[in-house]
C-alpha cells in the first residue's frame, strides 16, 4: 500500500479469536486465529502478535486497532471497541452491498442480522439460550462420537438417508444418536441429522427473507449445512471469503473509518 497505513480488527469469540489486517483500500492483508483458551487477554495478544508477524509488519504500520466479541472489553491495546452485531454486518456487508441477511453461527450463540441497502442494521436476533443451533453442538457431537470435527462434514456428506433426530436438545440429542448409531443407522446419516437440527433451529429463529449470506467457523468448516439451508428455505445462500474472519474483518472497517475521521 502506497501510504504503509493499516488496520486491524480483533474478533474473541468464546472459541476461537479472529485477527485481521486490512490496509488502506480495505484489502484483507493477513489473517490469523487461534483457540480462546482460559487467558483472553493472552489469546488476543498472541493473535495480535502472529497476524502482524505474518503481513511482515512492524507495530508502528498499525495505524488503529478495533476489538469486538464477547471478550473485547479484555483487549486492552485497542483503541476502540464495537459489539459482535455490528461487526458481524459491517463485514458482510463489505462483500455484499446490498440489502441482506447475514446468519452468523458461532461457537456459543447464532446472529441473525437484517440490513436494509445502506447497510443499516433494521434488526437482529440472537439464540444464547441453548447450545442447539452452535458451534458447541456440533463440537459435543464429535466429541461423543470420537471424530475429529474436522472430518464431521466429509462424513456427513456421504449420507444417503434422511434421519431426522426426535430431539433438538444437545443433551438428548447426543445420546439418541449414539443409541441409534448401536441400533444400526450409519453415522454419516446422522452426523447430517445433527446438521439438519442446526439448520431448524436458525429457520425457527426469524423469518430468511432478501439475500441471505452464511457467516461463522460453523458454515467455513461445514458446507453441508449451507446446502441443508438452501433445500429448506429454497433460496440460494451466498458465503463471503473467509467466513469466520467476518467479525473481525468488520471490526478492522471500522478502525479504518475511526482513523480517517481523525
Amino acid at each position: 500500500m502506497p501510504d504503509g497505513r493499516y488496520f486491524v480488527g480483533i474478533d474473541v469469540g468464546t472459541s476461537y479469536v479472529k485477527s485481521v489486517i486490512i490496509n488502506n483500500s480495505k484489502d484483507v492483508v493477513a489473517s490469523y486465529i487461534k483457540r480462546t483458551g482460559t487467558s483472553i487477554e493472552e489469546s488476543s495478544k498472541t493473535a495480535f502478535e502472529k497476524v502482524i508477524s505474518s503481513a511482515l509488519l512492524s507495530r508502528s504500520a498499525i495505524k488503529h486497532i478495533t476489538a469486538t466479541g464477547y471478550g473485547k472489553s479484555k483487549v486492552s491495546f485497542a483503541n476502540t471497541y464495537r459489539t459482535e452485531i455490528s461487526c458481524h454486518a459491517k463485514g458482510a456487508y463489505h462483500y455484499f452491498p446490498q440489502k441482506i441477511t447475514v446468519i452468523d453461527i458461532g461457537g456459543q450463540d447464532t446472529k441473525i442480522i437484517k440490513l436494509d441497502d445502506k447497510g443499516k442494521i433494521i434488526r437482529f436476533k440472537m439464540n444464547r439460550k441453548c447450545a442447539a443451533g452452535t458451534g458447541a453442538f456440533i463440537e459435543e457431537i464429535a466429541y461423543r462420537l470420537d471424530i475429529p470435527l474436522k472430518e464431521l462434514n466429509s462424513i456427513a456428506s456421504k449420507s444417503t438417508s434422511n434421519v431426522p433426530l426426535a430431539s433438538f436438545c444437545t443433551v438428548f440429542a447426543k445420546t439418541e444418536i449414539l443409541t441409534r448409531i448401536k441400533e444400526g443407522e450409519k453415522v454419516e446419516d446422522m452426523i447430517k441429522s445433527a446438521f439438519d437440527s442446526v439448520v431448524k433451529r436458525i429457520i425457527e429463529m426469524a423469518e430468511l427473507e432478501g439475500k441471505i449470506i452464511l457467516t461463522g467457523g460453523v458454515i467455513a468448516h461445514n458446507s453441508v449445512i449451507g446446502e441443508i439451508l438452501e433445500r429448506e428455505i429454497k433460496t440460494n445462500i451466498l458465503i463471503p471469503p473467509n467466513p469466520q474472519h467476518i467479525g473481525a474483518i468488520g471490526a478492522a472497517l471500522f478502525a479504518k473509518e475511526k482513523n480517517d475521521s481523525k
